[in-house]
C-alpha cells in the first residue's frame, strides 16, 4: 500500500501498529485441531464394542468404502439418515466446484454511475457486491487505495451499496442463539464473515465500550452496530434493531477486565458500507452515508476486487469450517441452476447429488451443516466422496488428520472434513492405509433427544458437550486405527 496513504489512514486512527499481527480474537476464524485424538494402542475387539465403549448414547453409524471399486467394505447402519454437521460442506465443495469451476472468482466493485470531473463523480457511488464471502476489511481498504489513485475525493450523489448478487438470509439457522458468531446473515455484499467485533476494557468502575472491523491492518470504527452495557444477569447478549441500527446490550456483569468478541452483522450491505466510508475518510475522500439499492446498479466500473480461485476458497472453508462461506458457495451454485431462494438451495443441492452421482435419501435445509434437521446416510456420504470426490480433487481441499499414538504418527494418511454440532459430531473423508489401498469413509455419531432438549441458554455450552464430543472423536479415532489394521494390512 502507497505508504502516504497508510500514513494518512494510521494518523486517522484506522490503522493497527506497524502492522502488527492479528489479534488472538481474530476475523479469521481459529483452524479446529487438526489430529485426532490419540488411544493408547489400537483398538481390538468388533466396531460395535468400540461404539459402546464411546457411551455416546443416541446413534453411531459409519460406512467403509474402497475408492477404487465402490466396494462397500464395512458398514454400521450405513442407511441411516443423520445430521452431517459440517461434514456437509463437503457435499457443497464438490457442488460448488461443478457448477463454478476451481477458477471462478467473486468480484466486489464500485462503480460510478456518472462521469468522473476532476476529483468528484457526478452521480453515485455504488458498492457492489458479487457474493465474496471472504472480502475483509484490509480488501476494503485496497478498494479504497485504487479510487484514492484515480485522484477522486467526493461524490455529488449518493453513497449506495448493492447486495442482491445472492439472496439474502438473516440468519443461516434461526433455532441458534442471536449472539452466536457462526451465525450471521448471508448476502450478496459480505464483510469479515458478516461479524462485529465487540470490544471492552475496564476504566476504573466503568468500561470503555465499542465496535469496530479490525483486521491485520486496519481497525475502523462501526456506527451501524451500536452497543450499550445492561445493568442484568442474564442474558449476557441481546438484540435489537431501532432506526436502522443494529443494537447490542451486554450484562456488565459478565465482563471481565477486557475482551472482545465477534458478533453476527443482520445487515451486511450497510455494515460494508459503514466500513468503506470510514477508510474513505481516513484517505481523504468524503462519503455520504450509505443507502441500500435493489436494484442491479449500471455504470462505469471504476475499481473490481477479486477473490482468490474457488478452490482455494473452499480449502480454507474447509479448514476454518466458515458456514458463511458454505452458504455463499451453495447459493451462487444454485443460481446457476435457477434456485434463488435460500429455503430451496439445500434441497436443490440434494436433488443434484441424487440426478449426478445417483446418491438418494439426502436432505439439507443449508449449505454449512449448521441446521440441525439436515440429514444424510453414512452410506450416502461415502458414496458422494467415491463417486464425485477424485474428480473434482476434493481430498486435496480437506485437512490431512494425522494419527498419533504414543507420540508417533499412526501409519495411515487420512484427509478429512470434520462436523460438529451440539452432541453430533462427524468425520467424512479419504483414508490410505499403510498398504496403500485407498478408502473413502464416513462416521456419524448423534444424541439428537439430547439436542433438541437443550435451551437457548444452554446452546452454546451445553453442560457434558465438550466431553461427549471428545469420546466421540476418539471413537473416529479408534474405528480408523482398526480399519488400518483389519483392511489395510
Amino acid at each position: 500500500m502507497d505508504r502516504r496513504l497508510f500514513v494518512g489512514l494510521l494518523a486517522s486512527g484506522l490503522a493497527t501498529r506497524a502492522f502488527a499481527d492479528a489479534p488472538l480474537t481474530g476475523i479469521r476464524p481459529v483452524a479446529r485441531p487438526a489430529a485426532l485424538p490419540a488411544s493408547a494402542s489400537v483398538p481390538k475387539g468388533s466396531a460395535a464394542d468400540l461404539v459402546a465403549k464411546a457411551k455416546l448414547g443416541g446413534q453411531t453409524t459409519f460406512a467403509l468404502c474402497d475408492l477404487e471399486t465402490g466396494q462397500l467394505i464395512e458398514a454400521m447402519e450405513p442407511g441411516l439418515g443423520m445430521p452431517p454437521a459440517s461434514t456437509a460442506k463437503a457435499i457443497t465443495s464438490l457442488f460448488a466446484l461443478e457448477h463454478l469451476g476451481a477458477g471462478y472468482r467473486f468480484s466486489t466493485r464500485l462503480i460510478a454511475t456518472g462521469p468522473v470531473n476532476g476529483a468528484t463523480i457526478d452521480g453515485d457511488l455504488v458498492l457492489a457486491g458479487g457474493g465474496d464471502p471472504t472480502l475483509t476489511t484490509d480488501g476494503l481498504a485496497e478498494m479504497v487505495y485504487a479510487l484514492a489513485k484515480l485522484g477522486v475525493r467526493g461524490i455529488s450523489g449518493r453513497f449506495r451499496v448493492w447486495g442482491g448478487a445472492l439472496p439474502y438470509v438473516r440468519e443461516i439457522d434461526p433455532d441458534q442463539p442471536d449472539w452466536l458468531g457462526y451465525n450471521p446473515a448471508v448476502a450478496g455484499l459480505n464483510l469479515n464473515f458478516n461479524r462485529v467485533n465487540f470490544t471492552w476494557k475496564r476504566k476504573g468502575q466503568d468500561y470503555s465500550i465499542g465496535m469496530n472491523a479490525e483486521d491485520r491492518r486496519f481497525v475502523p470504527p462501526v456506527t451501524v452496530a451500536r452497543v450499550r452495557l445492561a445493568e442484568r444477569d442474564l442474558p449476557v447478549y441481546a438484540y435489537d434493531e431501532q432506526g436502522g441500527f443494529e443494537d447490542w446490550s451486554v450484562s456488565r456483569n459478565a465482563l471481565g477486565g477486557g475482551g472482545s468478541r465477534w458478533l453476527p452483522v443482520r445487515h451486511p450491505d450497510l455494515y460494508a458500507g459503514d466500513v468503506f466510508r470510514a477508510l474513505s475518510a481516513g484517505a481523504g475522500i468524503k462519503l455520504p452515508p450509505p443507502e441500500t439499492v435493489d436494484a442491479k446498479p449500471a455504470g462505469t466500473v471504476l475499481v473490481e476486487h477479486g477473490s482468490d480461485d474457488l478452490s482455494d476458497v473452499l480449502r480454507q472453508m474447509m479448514r476454518y469450517s466458515t458456514n458463511l462461506t458454505a452458504e455463499a458457495v451453495g447459493m451462487a451454485a444454485s443460481s446457476r441452476r435457477g434456485v434463488n431462494r435460500h429455503a430451496d438451495s439445500g434441497p436443490e443441492m440434494a436433488a443434484w447429488l441424487q440426478g449426478r452421482a445417483d446418491v438418494r435419501g439426502a436432505n439439507f435445509v443449508d449449505h454449512s451443516g449448521l441446521g440441525g434437521t439436515s440429514r444424510i446416510s453414512a452410506a450416502a456420504m461415502a458414496q458422494a466422496l467415491v463417486r464425485l470426490g477424485p474428480g473434482a480433487r476434493l481430498a486435496g481441499l480437506m485437512k490431512d488428520m494425522g494419527i498419533e499414538q504414543n507420540g508417533e504418527r499412526f501409519p495411515a494418511t487420512v484427509k478429512a472434513k470434520t462436523g460438529t454440532l451440539n452432541f453430533v459430531s462427524a468425520l467424512a473423508g479419504y483414508f490410505t492405509a499403510p498398504n496403500g489401498r485407498d478408502m473413502a469413509f464416513a462416521i456419524f455419531s448423534a444424541d439428537t433427544q439430547r439436542r433438541d432438549a437443550l435451551s437457548e441458554a444452554e446452546r452454546e455450552r451445553p453442560k457434558g458437550g465438550k466431553a461427549w464430543v471428545k469420546r466421540a472423536r476418539v471413537l473416529q479415532h479408534d474405528l480408523i486405527a482398526r480399519w488400518s489394521k483389519i483392511h489395510g494390512a
